[in-house]
Order: structure tokens, then C-alpha cells, then sequence
């Protein structure tokens, strides 16, 4: 027998230990000792251990061979002849984890049916359970009246085990299911509360893809007639879902049911309190009017005798604090009771939530107070408090001092990876968004770096304050910080120190004589990547190597962003092949690329040559585009290509034959590029050529037509069309197309066509160029050096009216939508229930002008949004024609 295992029950208690009886325990023991179900006087202790064990190694992972399952549940079925309720109890639950086959399951059939027919209710409502999960849809249908009659049965471990094998029959047999309403309707009723739950559960399952259905249901009970707090619960959240669903009334601001959600928070269950609470919370635009009633109960919680109680309460409040703060100061005194709570995570929520609605002069003390108890909390909770205090400082600026100073403390605490990345990227805002922060907080992060146990923080401290440090009034004291990383740190981040060195003698004139000393110090360094950067800098600054003809051209290759993906660089770098014409930086594809052109395969259609790539969210420019377009003489004097879009499917899938079209943008042309596919096999087509109808696009004029001579079965080929359109204009509008082709029959037996064909023809979907289509998508490493690089001058700023939208989130990807430009940093996703939002978009526009947009949203309470549009480029106009995309958007 394996000896028992001796664990530790909780690290924080005494040396109390407990034995797990599971130590050591094998498959093949346990097999062994199954033979105890084959002996003629069943033990039904022993038998209750041995399945015992047999479900631990199920619940742990272990797999029984085919053989082993099989030879085990036949074993098992022995057991109903015992008369042992514990044993029936243990071997219900072996055979519904041993999941038997068809083949078995017809064995086992005949006890678990006695069973349910049986007087004794226990073994009623097991067997039911356990039958539910073996049987399929042609026994269920044997056994539906039984099924039906226990729902209504007056034993409610009867009734509520029939409604929960109900809601897992759904899933397989959702037909039959629904024929048992009557029955279901009736139990919702019963006075049991988990009958009531769970036939609310299965009646809800029932008609939840019926909208009309489910708002019947809540008007029904909503008018008294559930009484069990679990249903309650239930109830509540179907009948926000109804809310959410019909809106609100916008002329007088009332919503439905919301009066049954306030009726809630008066009842005596506190888990349904909560939950109407919750729910009131979580309403889209909800008002202060109506949060009242619900922060009030809440409010009362916080003062509970149970954890759990103050638990909900403060983790509502808290979020309730992100959008509505006004809404929850009148808590504030008794969440300040809280900071002080044993339970930490409770401590942890009020101090955040604190921090949201305090005010200016509650900050000091609220420091203090953090101060204690940080060191007791895990690191995602002080990631939490962290994200709070830098809300708060942003919040209230002047109090900078206090905040930064708490901060850096804490910074040098211990601490995991993602606690000290939360509190570096803090300092680094507040340092950026509050000019008067910016000696202390590079300070801080001096003093941090020394320390720093982590290569990407030192590395990205070292590059912020290759940044910043030179424009602050005493550039020369960073130095010392600086130069001991390439010292002590390892060769990644001695790079980064290199480069930020760099930085400072392209700036600060001052410093240039004492970093081309300690630059040269670097030559003779380990690695190849920091003597090298070395080399490169001592040239650039002491004017042997040239990347411009400016002064200006170095710092801009110093400090400027790569304006190509890293992915596309890599890629060209790969491709070329050293020769005498050297690399060039200008021939990398700036458009960012979702995938490899290679990965993007179409499902369930076939390759059509450089275009076969499936719709994307990002359009890609591909050298097979630029080679193919060239290599045909009508369009190799249109110049340079721009931009090539994603594939556009113009046919249905599955259809005879399938079409999708590129659009080949130029300065002054456009080239449609039609990719076709012949997908019977019996048809050989020749002269395919598209008519194109450009009635609504008035300011294209069709210039060349190259039709296909031969498309085979299954070989794609291309025919293009080229419109001529007005230089310097953002030419938009609707195109229809026509496929016209001659059919000619092929023999399946031989493969040759016939000589005579037919003249046919097949409508093609229309399609549109938009003005996103002028706009390549690149993306940008840093948004705020980039921006403050573009003149000023350049800067148009205008608002907008969105109208009524369901949320930000749907706004913000409307508005992308209609630039065509790429998010950058990550500000594309929008939080949930978030009130405002600030978007960064940056792009290359037609004509290779840099365009880079600052959009900020908000949304007030009927969900009309409003939207700051803020414009910089290399072209004033451009930025002008940002505006007027927008506003005929």
C-alpha cells in the first residue's frame, strides 16, 4: 500500500498538516483491485474506495485503454446488485465518467431505467442524470414520457435532476427538448428553489434565440411569481439582457423592467440585491438618477459583517468609479474604513477605488495609508494600484511630487516582471504628460536602472531617456548612469546605452568631446553589436559618415522612427543578393502586412496567381504585383505602384466560375486586375475580357483592356482593365462588370475542346474605390516623437458629430475604417463601458505624404458620440483632405 503524503494545508497557518490517500497510487493497482467487483459477497466499503480511486485517476488525467474501459464498466454493472445507497450512488458516477459506447450502453440500459422507476427517489434522480449522458436521440425519444412526468414530480431532487439533464439534452437533442415547454412552464412555478432555478435555466435555453420570446417570458415574472433567490438571480440577468436589447426610450429616458431591478434591491435574499445592483451598474449610459438606488444598498454592504458581502460590494463600487466617480464619493468614508480590512484583496479594491473618486486633498493622506499594506498584496493587485495612482496623478497634476516619489519607492521594491514594466510605463507617462515631472521622474528611473534585474525595462528606460534626457537643463548628469550600463549590464543592453549616448552627443553640443571618449571605450568591447554601433556613431558625429546632408538628417536617423515594418525590412534584407548596387531602403514595402503573402491561401478556391491571397484586414504591396504590372507594355508608363488592395470577390462561392478583383493604384492611373477561375471541367473559355461600367465613377476614364485569351479548368488567369484619373484628385465611385467570354465544349474522354464555341456572358458583384484606398497603412514605433517631428504648422483640428452608436468600440473601428490608416500602440481596442477613448492612426497618403491622426471620442448617456479630429503631415492640404474624407464619411 503506498504510503500517504504528507502536505502542508496553508503556509500561513501553524504546522498543521493533513494526509492525501491518493500518493502514489498506479493504474495497474487500481485495475487489479477492481476484481473486488466480481466477488460474490460485494464489500461495499471497499468497492466505494476502489471506485473512489478509479475516478481520481479519471479526474487527474489518466486514460483507460479500450480494453480497460470496456472490462471496467462491465465490472461496474455488477454492483446494482448491491443494496448499498452509498455504493449506487458511487457507481452511477463511474459509469457517466467512463462515458460507455453505444454497443454498452444497451447493458446498462435496463438497471438505470428500473432505477428510475424505482420508489426510492435517490435512485430516481441519479438515474436519470446518468441515462441523459449515455443514451442518443433514439433511446431518448423511448424514454421522453418518463422525462416529461419527473418534471413535474412533487420530489424535488426529481424534478430539478430531469430539468438539468434537460439543459444538457438541449446541446444534442434540442427538438425534443423543446417539445417538453408545457412541463417546463409548470415547474417554474414550484415552490422548491432549485426546481424553480433550474426550470428558469432550461425554459430561458428553450427560447433564447426567440428575442420576442424572452421578452414575454421576463414580462411574465417580473410580476411576482418567482420566489427562490437563485432564480431571482437568474431572472435579473434576463432581464437586463431585455434592456440591453430594446434600448431606451429617448424622449423620456425610461427603460424597461428597470423598475423590477430597483423592486430587487428591497429584497430580503442578499445575493439578489447584489445582483440587481450589478445589474444597474452595468446598464449602457446609465444615469446618476439611476445608480443612486444601487450605490445606496451597495453602501450599506461595505459595512457588513461578511467578507463576501464587502467583497461585492467594493468590487461594484470600483468599477462604477471608472465612469461614474461623481456617483461614488458619498462611499468614500466607509471605503476608507476598508484599507484597513484583513482581507487584502478587499483593502486593495478600496484604495483603487479611493483613488478614482478622491480629491485633490485626500491624496497625501491615501499615500500614507498604501504605503502599509503594499508589501501584503499580491503583484496583480498592485499592478491595479499602480494603473490608479497614475490615473490619479493625471488627475491631479500638482501633486505630482508626492505620487512619483511613492512610485519610485515602491519601484524599488521586490517585485515581479509585469509590477515593475506597470510602474516604469506609469513614470513614463506622467513624465511625458506633465512637464514639471520630467527631472524627478528620469531621476527615478536612473536610480532604478542601477538595480534593474530586467533586460527589456533597462532597455526601454535606456531608450526613453535617450529622448528625453537631453532636453532637460542638465543633460550631463545622466551620463554617469548611463555609461555604467555598458560597464556592468549584459551586451543587449550595452547596445541600447551606446545608442542613447549617441543621442546625447547629437544634442548637447556640451557633451560631444567627453561621449566620442567613452564611445571610443566601446570599440573594444566584447560584442559584436556594441562595437559596431560604436563605429557607426564615433562616424556620424565626428562627420565621416554621411546619412543626409544635414545635421538635421543625423539626428532624424538618430532619433527618428523606422518608417518601414521590421517584417518587411527583414524580409528585403533576406532577398537581396549583394551586388554592386547597394541596398536600398526606399525599395522596402512601407505597408504593414498581416501575414506573409505566401500564408494567405483562400479557402475552399483555388490560386489565382499573384493575387491569390484571401481577404484581409491590412492590403499588402507585393513585388509579384509590381513584376507582373510592369511586364505588360500598356501599363509600364503609368509609373510607380502605390498601393494593391486585397482581393475583392465579385462571384458567390461555389459558382461555375469564380472572380475577384485588385485594385493597382498609381498617381494617376488605376489598373483592375481581374483574377479568374474556371471551375468546370467540361468548359474551356476563350476571350475572356470584363466590361466595366463606370457610369458612377465619373472621374474615371477607361484607358486599356486586356482580355485573357484561354482559361481552362481549374488554371487561373488575370484580365485587366485601366482607367486614367485626374493627378492630385481623390478620385471615388461604383463599379459594375460584366464577365464576357466564349464557351467551348471539352470532351472528358480526350481533353480537347470543341473548334466552334458560344458566346456568353456573367454578371459580376460591383464594387467600389473608396478613399481608403489612397492610404497605405504604416505603422510607427513611437506616436508622440513622431507627431512633434511634423511641423505645426501642418495641424488641422476639427469635431464631429458620430450620431448614435451601440458603443466606442463600434465608432472607433468606423472611423479606421474610413481612413484606411493603421492603429498604432494598441489604441484601436476600446475598454468595455469606457466613456472616452483617444485613437492614434498613422499612414502614408497617395503621393508618399506622412500622415498622422489624433482621434478623441466620447459618448454621452443616449449613446451619441462626438469626435476630436487632430491632423499632422508632410502636406498642410493633405491634412485638409483627412477633414473632408471624414466629414463626407
Amino acid at each position: 500500500m503506498a504510503q500517504p503524503l504528507v502536505v502542508k494545508k496553508d503556509d500561513d497557518l501553524d504546522e498543521e498538516e493533513y494526509y492525501s490517500p491518493f500518493l502514489g497510487i498506479e493504474k495497474g493497482a487500481v485495475l487489479q483491485e477492481a476484481r473486488v467487483f466480481h466477488d460474490p459477497q460485494l464489500d461495499a466499503r471497499r468497492c466505494c474506495q476502489v471506485i473512489t480511486k478509479l475516478l481520481y485517476l479519471l479526474n487527474q488525467g489518466d486514460t483507460f485503454t479500450k480494453v480497460e474501459a470496456t472490462e471496467v464498466f462491465f465490472a461496474t454493472t455488477k454492483l446494482f446488485q448491491s443494496k448499498d445507497a452509498g455504493l449506487r450512488r458511487m457507481v452511477y458516477l463511474m459509469i457517466k465518467e467512463l462515458s460507455p459506447s453505444a454497443d454498452e450502453v444497451i447493458i446498462v440500459t435496463s438497471s438505470l431505467m428500473k432505477d428510475m422507476n424505482s420508489k426510492t427517489d435517490m435512485y430516481r434522480a441519479n438515474a436519470i442524470r446518468v441515462l441523459c449522458r449515455i443514451i442518443d436521440s433514439t433511446l431518448l425519444t423511448q424514454i421522453e414520457r418518463y422525462l416529461k412526468q419527473a418534471i413535474v414530480d412533487k420530489n424535488p431532487v426529481v424534478a430539478s435532476a430531469a430539468l438539468v439533464s434537460g439543459i444538457y439534452l438541449l446541446q444534442t437533442s434540442p427538438e425534443v427538448v423543446k417539445r417538453w415547454s408545457n412541463e417546463v412552464q409548470e415547474a417554474v412555478q414550484s415552490r422548491a428553489a432549485l426546481v424553480q432555478f433550474h426550470a428558469l435555466a432550461l425554459l430561458h435555453q428553450i427560447r433564447q434565440n426567440d428575442r420576442l420570446a424572452v421578452s414575454k417570458l421576463v414580462t411574465s415574472l417580473t410580476r411576482g411569481s418567482v420566489r427562490s433567490p437563485l432564480a431571482q438571480c437568474l431572472l435579473i440577468r434576463y432581464t437586463s439582457q431585455v434592456i440591453r436589447e430594446s434600448g431606451m426610450n429617448t424622449q423620456g429616458g425610461d427603460r424597461p423592467f428597470f423598475d423590477f431591478l430597483e423592486s430587487c434591491l428591497r429584497n430580503k435574499a442578499e445575493m439578489v440585491i447584489l445582483e440587481a445592483a450589478r445589474a444597474i451598474t452595468d446598464l449602457n449610459g446609465v444615469t446618476s438618477r439611476e445608480l443612486t438606488p444601487a450605490i445606496t444598498v451597495l453602501q450599506l454592504f461595505l459595512s457588513s459583517s461578511k467578507p463576501v458581502l464587502r467583497f461585492a460590494a467594493v468590487r461594484t463600487l470600483n468599477k462604477v468609479a471608472s465612469t461614474h466617480p461623481l456617483a461614488v464619493t458619498n462611499c468614500n468614508i466607509d471605503m476608507e474604513s476598508l484599507i484597513s480590512d484583513q482581507n487584502r484583496s478587499i483593502a486593495t479594491l478600496a484604495i483603487t477605488t479611493l483613488l478614482k473618486t478622491g480629491n485633490e486633498s485626500s491624496v497625501d493622506r491615501l499615500m500614507k495609508q498604501m504605503t502599509n499594506f503594499m508589501s501584503d498584496i499580491a503583484d496583480e493587485f498592485k499592478i491595479v494600484v499602480v494603473e490608479a495612482i497614475r490615473s490619479l496623478c493625471l488627475k491631479f497634476p500638482l501633486k505630482y511630487r508626492s505620487l512619483m516619489n511613492f512610485l519610485s519607492n515602491i519601484l524599488r521594491e521586490e517585485g515581479g516582471f509585469d509590477y515593475k514594466k506597470a510602474i516604469v510605463d506609469s513614470i513614463i507617462i506622467l513624465i511625458r504628460d506633465i512637464p514639471d515631472a520630467k527631472e524627478s521622474g528620469l531621476f527615478h528611473l536612473c536610480e532604478f536602472i542601477e538595480d534593474c534585474e530586467f533586460t527589456y525595462l533597462s532597455t526601454q528606460i535606456l531608450h526613453f531617456l535617450g529622448n528625453e534626457g537631453p532636453k532637460t537643463s542638465d543633460p550631463s548628469k545622466y551620463i554617469r548612469y548611463i555609461y555604467n550600463r555598458v560597464i556592468l549590464e549584459n551586451a543587449t543592453v550595452r547596445a541600447s546605452a551606446v545608442s542613447t549616448l549617441a543621442k546625447f552627443g547629437a544634442l548637447v553640443d556640451a557633451l560631444k568631446p567627453r561621449i566620442f571618449v567613452l564611445l571610443r571605450r566601446c570599440l573594444f568591447d566584447g560584442d559584436d553589436e556594441v562595437r559596431d554601433r560604436a563605429t557607426l556613431y564615433i562616424k556620424l558625429l565626428d562627420g565621416e559618415a554621411t546619412v543626409g546632408e544635414t545635421e538635421k538628417d543625423v539626428t532624424d536617423f538618430l532619433f527618428g522612427s523606422l518608417d518601414v515594418p521590421l517584417a518587411n525590412l527583414e524580409a528585403s534584407l533576406r532577398n537581396y543578393e549583394p551586388s554592386e548596387v547597394p541596398f536600398d531602403i526606399s525599395s522596402v514595402p512601407k505597408e504593414t502586412k498581416s501575414q506573409p503573402l505566401a500564408e494567405k491561401k483562400a479557402t475552399g478556391k483555388k490560386s489565382t496567381g499573384p493575387a491569390s491571397a484571401v481577404n484581409g484586414p491590412v492590403p499588402t504591396i507585393d513585388a509579384s504585383y509590381e513584376k507582373l504590372l510592369s511586364s505588360i507594355p500598356e501599363f509600364a508608363g503609368f509609373g510607380k505602384l502605390f498601393k494593391s488592395s486585397t482581393p475583392f470577390e465579385l462571384t458567390e462561392a461555389e459558382t461555375e466560375y469564380s472572380v475577384n478583383v485588385v485594385k493597382h493604384i498609381y498617381d494617376g492611373h488605376v489598373v483592375l486586375q481581374y483574377n479568374c477561375t474556371n471551375t468546370i471541367p467540361e468548359q474551356l473559355l476563350e476571350e475572356v475580357v470584363v466590361f466595366v461600367d463606370a457610369s458612377e465613377a465619373e472621374e474615371f476614364s477607361e484607358v486599356a483592356s486586356k482580355p485573357l485569351r484561354s482559361l481552362p479548368y481549374d488554371s487561373p488567369g488575370q484580365a485587366f482593365v485601366a482607367f486614367e484619373k485626374p493627378e492630385g484628385v481623390l478620385a471615388t465611385g461604383k463599379f459594375s462588370n460584366i464577365l464576357k467570354f466564349i464557351v467551348k465544349e471539352v470532351d472528358s474522354s480526350t481533353g480537347e475542346a470543341e473548334d466552334d464555341g458560344v458566346e456568353d456572358e456573367y454578371q459580376l458583384e460591383d464594387f467600389e474605390i473608396i478613399s481608403a484606398d489612397y492610404m497605405l497603412k504604416v505603422g510607427i514605433s513611437n506616436f508622440r516623437n513622431a507627431w512633434e517631428s511634423m511641423d505645426p504648422e501642418s495641424e488641422r483640428v476639427d469635431e464631429y458629430g458620430l450620431g448614435v452608436r451601440e458603443s466606442l468600440a463600434e465608432a472607433v473601428s468606423a472611423v479606421i475604417s474610413i481612413l484606411g490608416m493603421q492603429p498604432c500602440e494598441g489604441t484601436d481596442v476600446v475598454q468595455n463601458n469606457s466613456r472616452s477613448h483617444t485613437c492614434l492612426l498613422s499612414g502614408v497618403f497617395i503621393g508618399n505624404v506622412k500622415v498622422l491622426v489624433r482621434l478623441s471620442f466620447g459618448i454621452s448617456g443616449p449613446k451619441e458620440v462626438a469626435m476630436k479630429l487632430a491632423v499632422r503631415s508632410d502636406d498642410p492640404e493633405v491634412s485638409d483632405r483627412i477633414h473632408e474624407i471624414v466629414a463626407n464619411g
